[in-house]
């Protein structure tokens, strides 16, 4: 690992992460905040939710929820907060080498006394870090608004750890998948479009396989891998899943490596 480039990379990305990590924090708080509602009228929610059609209340994980329960509330919020760490983490995959490719500054890089494996390593440490900053704020938030708003109800706090851990894991797919592709592609003139695509691709698939209650749509999208609501109602992570987000990560870290010791970096001309 380079030094220089590791602090170069995460001082690139500290103005990214204090948004996205603010942004999240405001959103958990804001939900958290209606939570003593929804549990004062919990019978009125649940015949308003049944109002609507089963398929649309499994596309969104409803059928699951209990909202008048702190973890259950927690799960529905979880949704909406996946969502943008899915972005912001495959934004960061897929700019990791990129930015430098599009903009014709790789070749500087290279030009100094590191290797290719120094170099990806220090930026993926550099991107590793910043997200998990952004976790640490999604778990301080987390905590900060189940203390100030749970209104007496008690809740599992082991559950709610594994469903905080497994927010590092569900970002590190996205940002490996980006990674990997970003460096299958030629060259990427934007990463916003790759990222966004990738994260409200996955959540539609997500949607669909609830709908559908079909296997091979779950075994393609990370949402499902870590559902809040199947970690809530077992305790537990869905361990084949699991194995699967873990094996797609060490997988495509690995082709990452090959591809970029190999690949042909455009120089200015």
């Amino acid at each position: 690992m380079s030094a220089n480039i590791y602090t170069h990379e995460f001082r690139a990305r500290l103005k990214s992460v204090i948004i996205w990590s603010l942004s999240l924090a405001f959103l958990i708080l804001f939900f958290f905040s209606l939570f003593p509602v929804f549990s004062d009228q919990a019978a009125v929610m649940n015949e308003f939710l049944a109002r609507y059609p089963a398929e649309l209340r499994a596309a969104f994980g409803l059928d699951k929820m209990d909202l008048a329960t702190v973890l259950g509330f927690f799960s529905f919020t979880l949704v909406f907060v996946e969502l943008c760490l899915a972005i912001q983490a495959g934004n960061y995959g897929f700019g990791l080498v990129s930015i430098e490719e599009s903009e014709l500054t790789a070749d500087f890089l290279l030009s100094k006394p590191v290797s290719r494996t120094q170099i990806l390593t220090s930026k993926l440490l550099a991107a590793v870090s910043s997200l998990l900053i952004t976790e640490l704020v999604v778990w301080a938030s987390a905590f900060v608004g189940i203390l100030l708003f749970r209104s007496g109800h008690d809740y599992s706090t082991s559950t709610l750890i594994l469903l905080l851990l497994s927010l590092l894991v569900f970002q590190l797919v996205f940002m490996s998948i980006g990674l990997v592709v970003s460096l299958l592609v030629r060259r990427l003139r934007s990463v916003t479009p790759y990222g966004l695509g990738l994260a409200f691709g996955a959540y539609v698939l997500n949607g669909f396989s609830g709908v559908f209650g079909d296997v091979k749509l779950e075994l393609l999208t990370p949402f499902k891998h870590l559902d809040p609501s199947f970690i809530i109602l077992h305790a537990s992570y869905d361990t084949p899943l699991l194995f699967l987000d873990l094996a797609v990560i060490v997988v495509a870290l690995v082709a990452s490596y090959w591809l970029y010791t190999r690949r042909d970096i455009p120089a200015v001309s």
